[in-house]
């Protein structure tokens, strides 16, 4: 994929439909596999592993959408794509001027049109559809949107990682499909993400235990002085932060997962909590791989670089880790008033 600058590795999507797991959390109805979210994010973690250059995550965010709020017709009509793989989604959120709020949307949605512009679309290069958070008479609406049809252009950014490219798109008398009821988008957006965080917090999770254990392969098959170089005091502490930041995240994924498989109201912590601690392991695990691999850290000869990038990208595809412990700090306020009330 990177070296043949493409959205998507096409015959990896194709075989991850195959198998089902593209329709894990799909009803069978609607040409799924019927399962539920603890079998979703296991996916989600042995991608993440295997670092795989599809957009898996953000078109289950779609997903969460229609399942959520997605009339009859609608989850007939797009649901079977996502099932099989021929329809790709992303969320279109940021415009670009900081932190995206319902107050500062520029994007309008108007008697079923879209006008406006959005950027940085995770996995906007490989997607057909998009479901954009725009403003409206009644507040803010979510909408569908074909990334290939009228009104629409759409154009691929270069991002820090080449596997899962971005893009930006404007629109302008664009044709689209509003997602559940008007002026509620922002509700239910925040909700949707939630659901979205726990299963990308599973990728991230996957990919730093996988910087760990090469790692660890590798400091104890270097030698240096004479001695492995895991050998050091210095590098058995550093290994130790790692494998800590890593049974954190793993404990609040699973408490994510769970919440969010039961649709918990502790879901509303449970969710940044996921993402948080997720965010910083993969962070940690990625930037101390290059650095214990010394020189040959940062070439392209080895794959650290690799991991360090999807780090990166991730961890700012739904908001960054400061933005949700914003508001993991803003739920648990909330939640601490409405008990002393």
């Amino acid at each position: 994929v990177i070296e043949n600058n493409q959205d998507l590795d096409e015959s990896l999507w194709q075989g991850a439909a195959e198998m089902g797991w593209l329709g894990t959390v799909i009803p069978e109805e609607y040409g799924g596999a019927g399962f539920g979210h603890l079998e979703q994010v296991l996916v989600c973690e042995e991608l993440g592993r295997a670092l795989a250059p599809i957009p898996y995550t953000s078109s289950s965010i779609v997903v969460e959408a229609l399942l959520a709020v997605g009339n009859a017709d609608q989850k007939s009509s797009f649901l079977p794509g996502f099932a099989d793989g021929s329809t790709i989604g992303t969320v279109a959120i940021a415009e670009g001027k900081g932190v995206t709020r319902a107050d500062t949307l520029t994007t309008t949605y108007e008697n079923g049109t879209l006008n406006g512009s959005k950027v940085a679309m995770p996995d906007g290069a490989a997607a057909n559809c998009a479901l954009v958070v725009a403003r409206d008479a009644d507040g803010v609406s979510l909408a569908m949107v074909d990334l290939n049809g009228a009104g629409v252009t759409k154009t691929r950014t270069d991002s820090i990682d080449p596997g899962r490219p971005s893009a930006q798109v404007s629109f302008q008398n664009a044709p689209a499909q509003l997602i559940g009821e008007q002026g509620q988008g922002w509700t239910v957006l925040q909700n949707v993400l939630d659901r979205g965080a726990v299963i990308g917090a599973f990728e991230q999770l996957g990919s730093a235990q996988r910087a760990f254990d090469i790692t660890r392969e590798y400091i104890l098959d270097r030698y240096a002085f004479g001695r492995q170089i895991g050998s050091f005091q210095a590098i058995k502490h550093r290994m130790a932060e790692m494998y800590a930041a890593l049974e954190l995240a793993r404990s609040n994924c699973f408490y994510g997962a769970w919440a969010l498989s039961n649709s918990a109201p502790e879901l509303a912590v449970a969710a940044p909590s996921a993402r948080i601690s997720a965010s910083d392991a993969f962070d940690l695990c990625s930037q101390e791989m290059i650095q214990m691999h010394g020189g040959v850290g940062f070439t392209w000869e080895f794959d650290c670089h690799m991991f360090y990038r999807r780090a990166k990208q991730l961890g700012h595809a739904i908001g960054t880790a400061s933005e949700w412990r914003e508001k993991l700090v803003d739920r648990l306020i909330e939640q601490e008033q409405t008990n002393a009330a």
